[in-house]
């Protein structure tokens, strides 16, 4: 199988620890394959995450999940993150669009271990919309780093109390690839079927 991935930039990106353990890669996608992963983007025009399950792939993009879930990618996290990752549920989620309301300063829940967060898009021109690492629920302005969702940028971080962060309101195409470790099976069930009845639900009104 090939991969994709630039692993030895994501086993060699720094740990940084404030206000939570995390780190970034600018390009994560092999350069010889980032275009074509980023135009076999699944079609999504609306917001919201969508199961990859529910979405159609094409082989390239194919081939760019297959590379995520690998025993390589999961034991780099593991070590970077100092987290236990290697036989948990993982599940992956997409965005295609974002709207006004979304990027509200927030944590992820108790029941995922990691967030990996992935953007696929060809560039990054808008003021808004770039990803910020906060210090608190309540100051978007107040942050340690910020994030361009461009080509194959890349933010992993440990799930923690204090994991805040959020982004400029933005309105338009904002793709993205979420890939979460979950704490059980049970837990990703019940993820997978919240997606998929926003999905069913949102379709009926296109």
């Amino acid at each position: 199988m090939q991969n994709l991935l630039n692993l030895d930039e994501l086993a060699a990106s720094p740990l940084k620890t404030d206000p939570y353990p995390y780190f970034t890669v600018d390009r994560i996608i092999d350069k010889a394959h980032v275009d074509s992963v980023i135009s076999a983007f699944p079609a999504i025009t609306d917001g919201g995450s969508y199961n990859i399950d529910d979405v159609e792939m094409q082989p390239a993009f194919k081939a760019f999940i297959d590379s995520i879930d690998s025993p390589a990618f999961r034991r780099i996290i593991c070590d970077k993150l100092d987290v236990k990752v290697m036989d948990l549920p993982m599940m992956i989620t997409l965005r295609g669009y974002s709207r006004k309301k979304d990027g509200r300063i927030h944590t992820d829940s108790k029941t995922k271990v990691a967030t990996i967060l992935i953007y696929l898009n060809d560039e990054w021109s808008a003021d808004t919309g770039k990803l910020r690492v906060l210090r608190s629920e309540t100051d978007m302005d107040d942050y340690v780093e910020e994030i361009a969702p461009g080509p194959g940028s890349l933010l992993a971080f440990k799930v923690t109390d204090n994991c805040w962060h959020g982004y400029p309101s933005f309105e338009g195409k904002r793709q993205s690839i979420q890939i979460n470790f979950l704490t059980s099976q049970a837990a990703g069930n019940k993820h997978r079927f919240f997606h998929s009845l926003s999905a069913k639900f949102k379709s009926l009104f296109k």
